[in-house]
């Protein structure tokens, strides 16, 4: 019970990293409200979690806007009155090099990936700095520490992810705030055989790539999740600005 009365605000909620850790801090004693752009996903997933004896909560969100994230943090207050950690979760993927990658989807990712945390974060900081206290983790990627192929836009919202976590952590450690972020390598999530497909590769030929990895294979959603619930949690008391890689060494190969 490492969050034992907490409350905790995760974004994309809805499935992978996010589902798996809503689930994994609701057993650990926290109160959660999950946010996503599905709501019948999320809807699921929060009842889930109380069918397991939990408490969650499903606010439709889309990070892009900033009434929606107003609204999200907004509803935890009321709902719990409190919030203790967010956790900056959504992001999505599309593999284009800078020559044939749109405007439109360059935009979308910076929006989603980088900007969802932005906003997120200046609705959910006032509260817990009045409290003295809190956890801001953001979920970055091994690709905001080093670059992909066929990642532009991507990466350079990863890498932005870092640095507005480094940057956070700077501005708000006095207040009692702690902000770290998560790089994850390939995870079992639904983004993966997306990019297989998008890249033009059958699943097996792109898990044979994922293989080279030191430890040999792809990471799932739990051992991120596990990632999660130590910055989240006084294991990590002193931690901030931290960029904690979760990729089975593919930054180390």
């Amino acid at each position: 019970m490492r969050l034992a009365d907490k409350v905790a605000l995760i974004t994309g909620g809805t499935s992978g990293i996010g589902e798996a850790t809503a689930i994994l801090f609701a057993r650990e004693g926290a109160s959660v409200v999950l946010t996503g752009r599905n709501e019948k996903r999320g809807q699921e997933v929060a009842a889930a979690i109380v069918r397991d004896g939990g408490k969650a909560t499903f606010v439709p969100t889309d990070v892009r806007k900033w009434e929606d994230c107003q609204r999200a943090v907004g509803q935890t207050l009321q709902s719990y009155g409190r919030l203790d950690i967010l956790f900056n979760n959504a992001g999505v993927f599309f593999p284009h090099t800078i020559l044939d990658c749109s405007e439109e989807e360059w935009d979308l990712q910076l929006d989603i990936n980088l900007k969802g945390a932005f906003l997120m974060s200046k609705f959910a900081l006032p509260p817990m700095i009045e409290r003295g206290s809190g956890v801001i983790i953001n979920n970055s990627s091994g690709w905001g520490i080093v670059g992909g192929d066929k990642a532009v836009a991507y990466c350079a919202s990863k890498g932005g992810v870092v640095l507005l976590t480094k940057a956070m952590a700077i501005d708000h450690g006095r207040q009692g705030i702690r902000v770290n972020c998560i790089c994850p390598g390939d995870v079992e999530t639904p983004m993966l055989p997306e990019d297989a497909r998008m890249r033009g590769l059958n699943w097996n030929d792109y898990l044979a790539g994922c293989a080279n990895r030191p430890l040999g294979r792809i990471g799932k959603p739990e051992e991120i999740a596990q990632a999660a619930l130590f910055l989240a949690s006084d294991d990590s008391s002193f931690m901030t600005g931290a960029a904690l890689v979760v990729d089975g060494g593919g930054t180390a190969d």
